[in-house]
C-alpha cells in the first residue's frame, strides 16, 4: 500500500491481532442501511413517505446535525418501520442491490488499510450498529474475517418482529471485542481500532492502536485530548476499479437481510463535524439536492 497510510500498521507476526472497523462513515461514505430505501420501496416495503423520511436521515447522517434524541427517535421509527417484513424478501433485495448501492461508496483509504492489516497478518473485524443482514454480505465483499453487528429478532413466520436480540453500540461493541480477543487469542494490546463516532470511545479504548476517521466533533476532542492519531477518508472508489484483478463473490453468495437493524441503524447517526467548513457545506448540499430530487421522483410516481 502506497501513501501515508501505508506508514499506519506494524507488521508482527506474533501474537495474534486483529483490526477493527466500524462500518458507516469509516470504511463506507453512508449509512448502510438507510442507502436501500429506495430498492426497499421499489419492492414494496416501503410507501412514499417512508423513502423521504429515510432520505432526511441520510441527510443528517451526511450533514451531522444529528444529537442523541434525534436519533433515537428515528431508532424507533426505523424499528417499527422493518416489523412484519418478510425476511427472505429483505434478503431478495439486498442480494440484488449490494454491488450497486454498496461498491461505489467504499472508501479507497479503507480498502488499503484493510489489505495492509491482512498482508501483516492481522484478522479484519467489521464491528458495526447495523443489522448483521446488512453487514455480514458488506463484510464478505471486504474481505473482512470476522462482523459483529445488530441482530434483530425474527418470528415464527420469518418476519422481523420489530424487536432487537442483540445491540452492537456503545460499550456493547467494546465487550464483543473483549470476548472476540478471549476467544481467538488477540492481544488487544496490539490490536487496531478505527471510527468516527464520540459513541465508539470504548471501543477504542480497548485497543493499543486507536484512530479516529472522519470524527465527529465528540470524537475529535476526544482524541485531540488522548493524542489519537485522526485520519480523513474522502475517496470513495469501486473495488473492481481499484482492483482489476480482485475475484468479486458471485450477487447470490452475498445474501443479506437489510432493514435489518432497523431498530439500531440509526443509533449509528452521529454529529460529523468536518475541519473544513467548506467541505461540509459542499457534502450537505449534494445531500440536500438529493433529496430534492428524490421528492420530485417520488411525487410524480
Amino acid at each position: 500500500m502506497a501513501g501515508t497510510y501505508a506508514q499506519l500498521v506494524e507488521n508482527h507476526s506474533l501474537p495474534r491481532t486483529a483490526a477493527f472497523f466500524d462500518l458507516d462513515k469509516t470504511v463506507i461514505a453512508k449509512s448502510s442501511t438507510l442507502t436501500f430505501s429506495k430498492s426497499f420501496y421499489q419492492g414494496g416495503l416501503i410507501n412514499r413517505r417512508a423513502v423521504l423520511r429515510t432520505a432526511y436521515a441520510q441527510f443528517v447522517f451526511l450533514a451531522g446535525g444529528a444529537d442523541h434524541d434525534q436519533m433515537e427517535r428515528m431508532r424507533e421509527y426505523l424499528s417499527a418501520l422493518c416489523k412484519g417484513w418478510n425476511v427472505q424478501q429483505v434478503k431478495e433485495i439486498v442480494a440484488e442491490t449490494l454491488h450497486d448501492l454498496i461498491d461505489p461508496i467504499i472508501y479507497d483509504e479503507a480498502a488499503s488499510l484493510i489489505e495492509e492489516h491482512h498482508t501483516a497478518g492481522r484478522d479484519v473485524v467489521i464491528v458495526s450498529t447495523s443489522g448483521a443482514e446488512v453487514v455480514e454480505p458488506i463484510g464478505e465483499l471486504l474481505g473482512a474475517d470476522r462482523v459483529v453487528a445488530t441482530r434483530m429478532v425474527v418470528g415464527d413466520d420469518g418476519c422481523f418482529t420489530g424487536e432487537v436480540e442483540y445491540y452492537a453500540y456503545g460499550p456493547t461493541k467494546a465487550e464483543a471485542i473483549r470476548e472476540l480477543a478471549e476467544s481467538e487469542g488477540y492481544d488487544l494490546s496490539r490490536c487496531y481500532a478505527y471510527s468516527d463516532s464520540i459513541t465508539d470511545v470504548p471501543m477504542l479504548e480497548s485497543v493499543g492502536h486507536p484512530y479516529a476517521v472522519n470524527p465527529d466533533r465528540g470524537l475529535r476532542r476526544e482524541a485531540t485530548t488522548r493524542d489519537w492519531p485522526i485520519l480523513v477518508f474522502n475517496r470513495p472508489v469501486r473495488l473492481k476499479q481499484r482492483l482489476p484483478a480482485l475475484s468479486m463473490p458471485p450477487r447470490p453468495a452475498l445474501v443479506a437481510a437489510a432493514a435489518v437493524g432497523a431498530a439500531a441503524a440509526t443509533a449509528g447517526l452521529v454529529w460529523y463535524a468536518s475541519r473544513r467548513r467548506s467541505a461540509a457545506q459542499t457534502a450537505a448540499a449534494q445531500v440536500i439536492a438529493q433529496s430534492a430530487r428524490a421528492i420530485d421522483r417520488f411525487t410524480r410516481i
